[in-house]
């Protein structure tokens, strides 16, 4: 049983370096040029397609990013830059492992109370 329980120690410990390691390298999407996949507004899909699913034209002014283009107000330069997709990140990262750990201990109160 012992074993087991390093064992499950070490993984958790691997998987959270590598994870660390995901949110410290996330920067280096500034190095990329154009647009990432998938996070285009209402206008640069209309560059891109020629139009707009009319859905998509309905609820543009419904949501507005918290952190748009990843920038923190007053935040210049790379370093600024840098700052705002890590802080996105670790953000991301943390609103993950909550939703996960809540939905872990609803599904463990949910297998205890059927046994």
């Amino acid at each position: 049983m012992r074993q087991v329980m390093d064992l499950e120690k070490k993984t958790l410990r691997n998987m959270v370096i590598a994870l660390i390691a995901l949110v410290v390298i996330t920067p280096l999407g500034l190095l990329a040029t154009g647009d990432a996949f998938g996070e285009w507004g209402l206008g640069d899909l209309m560059d891109k397609v020629g139009y707009a699913p009319s859905g998509m034209q309905d609820l543009s002014s419904a949501w507005s990013a918290p952190m748009p283009d990843y920038a923190l107000p007053g935040a210049e330069g790379a370093t600024g830059a840098s700052a705002a997709y890590i802080l996105s990140a670790v953000i991301g990262v943390a609103l993950c492992m909550g939703i996960l750990y809540f939905l872990g201990k609803k599904i463990a109160v949910k297998d205890d109370l059927q046994e």
